[in-house]
């Protein structure tokens, strides 16, 4: 089986990367080395460097395990929970 690089626009690439940031500043804010949020995560230092860049093929598991060490895995159920566009398309079928 092989795997498929996943397509991203550049405009959603730099929103990724935007993410990667804010991941990058939680865990400087904590004062928090690399090497200490990856091993509490259970991942690779380079897999959390590319986390911190945005990188889209990091496994969604990885941002999360690292995102509940910073503490703020409570921010994956924000994810698509005010689903605008749906409930639009939702209310039109209604009518």
């Amino acid at each position: 089986m092989t795997t498929r690089k996943q397509i991203i626009f550049p405009k959603y690439d730099k929103v990724l990367g935007q993410m990667g940031e804010n991941i990058k500043m939680a865990r400087k804010r904590r004062k928090l080395t690399m090497i200490q949020v990856a091993e509490r995560a259970d991942i690779a230092r380079s897999t959390l460097y590319l986390i911190e860049l945005g990188n889209s093929s990091v496994a969604m598991g990885a941002y999360f395990n690292v995102l509940r060490v910073l503490g703020l895995q409570d921010d994956f159920l924000k994810l698509a929970a005010d689903d605008i566009l749906g409930r639009k398309l939702q209310d039109i079928e209604l009518l």
